[in-house]
C-alpha cells in the first residue's frame, strides 16, 4: 500500500528537485542535455546576488507577504469568530456558501475582473470617484497602487476558504466551556477571549508558521496577468522573475537557481519560526 504513493514523491517530487539543484549548478543546455552541460558552479547564484533586480525583487516579495500578514492572515479568524456568533443556522450556512465561491473562480476570471473594475474608462472604481468629484485613474499603470490591489484581490479569493479550518477547530470546542462561563456571569466578549481564542490558537500557530515559511514565495499567475513593465518596480516579485528568465528567455540554470534560492531561505524562515513557537508556546511542526 505504501509503494504507490513512494513511487509517485520519488518521481514527480524527489528527482525533479535533485535535478533542479544540479541544472542551477551548470550552463544547462537542453540540447546538450545534463551530461554534456558544462559545470558552472555557484556562477548562477553569484549573478542573481549582484543583479541590480535582486534588491527590488527581495523587496516587493516581502512587502507583498507582509501585507497578506497584515490583512490577509487574519481575516478568516475574524470572519469565522463572528460568523461563530450568528444562531440563525440558514443564514450562517447562506454566508459561509457564499464565502467560498471566490475560491472556485479561475484566476484568469479574478484578474479580468479586477481590469474591468479598475479600467479608467468603464471601470466601477472609476465611476464611483468621479460621482465623489474625483479624477479617472488607471490603477493598473500606477506602481503604488499594486501592493494593495493584489491584497485585495487576494483577500477575496481566500477569505472563506481559508476560514474552513477555523470552522472545523470552532465545532471541536467544548460547549460546556461556554455554559460554564455563562453562569458564571461571562458576556460573548469574554466567552470569546478566554474560551474561543484559546480553542483556536493552536490552528493559528501552526498556519502562522507554515505562513512564514512561505514568506518568499507567491502565487505570481495572479501577478503575472495583472502587471506590465510599468509597475516592475512594485509589482515585479520572486516568482515572475523566474518565470521570465526560465520560461520566456530560456535560461535554465538561472532560473533554477534563483529558484533554489527561495527554497533554502523558506526553509531557513520556517525552521527560525518553528524554534520561537517552541520557545513561547506550546505548539510547533516539529
Amino acid at each position: 500500500m505504501f509503494l504507490p504513493p513512494l513511487i509517485y514523491y520519488l518521481i514527480f517530487r524527489y528527482v525533479p528537485v535533485v535535478m533542479a539543484v544540479v541544472i542551477s549548478m551548470m550552463d544547462y543546455n537542453i540540447y546538450k542535455g545534463i551530461l554534456a552541460s558544462e559545470w558552472a558552479g555557484l556562477k548562477h547564484f553569484i549573478d542573481f546576488f549582484n543583479s541590480v533586480y535582486f534588491g527590488r525583487l527581495l523587496r516587493n516579495t516581502l512587502m507583498i507577504n507582509l501585507l497578506n500578514l497584515v490583512f490577509v492572515f487574519p481575516a478568516p479568524i475574524i470572519f469565522a469568530l463572528l460568523l461563530n456568533e450568528v444562531r440563525n443556522s440558514f443564514i450562517k450556512r447562506t454566508v459561509q456558501t457564499i464565502s467560498y465561491l471566490p475560491h472556485f473562480v479561475s484566476t484568469v476570471i479574478v484578474a479580468s475582473m479586477a481590469v474591468t473594475f479598475l479600467s479608467p474608462s468603464v471601470g466601477l472604481v472609476n465611476n464611483i470617484l468621479v460621482q465623489f468629484g474625483m479624477e479617472r485613474t488607471n490603477f493598473l499603470l500606477d506602481p503604488n497602487y499594486f501592493w494593495g490591489i493584489y491584497t485585495f484581490m487576494d483577500l477575496w479569493k481566500t477569505l472563506g476558504w481559508s476560514a474552513i479550518l477555523y470552522f472545523a477547530t470552532l465545532t471541536g470546542i467544548n460547549t460546556e466551556l461556554y455554559e460554564a462561563a455563562r453562569v458564571d456571569g461571562a458576556n460573548r466578549w469574554h466567552q470569546t477571549w478566554n474560551i474561543t481564542l484559546p480553542g483556536i490558537a493552536p490552528t493559528i500557530i501552526i498556519l502562522f508558521l507554515l505562513k512564514i515559511g512561505h514568506m518568499l514565495e507567491i502565487g505570481y499567475e495572479l501577478i503575472v496577468l495583472l502587471y506590465n513593465p510599468n509597475t516592475y518596480l512594485t509589482a515585479d516579485v520572486i516568482g515572475t522573475y523566474v518565470y521570465r528568465r526560465g520560461i520566456l528567455d530560456a535560461n535554465y540554470s538561472f532560473a533554477s537557481a534563483v529558484g533554489l534560492f527561495q527554497s533554502i531561505m523558506g526553509l531557513v524562515l520556517i525552521v527560525i519560526a518553528n524554534k520561537l513557537a517552541r520557545k513561547y508556546s506550546e505548539t510547533s511542526l516539529w
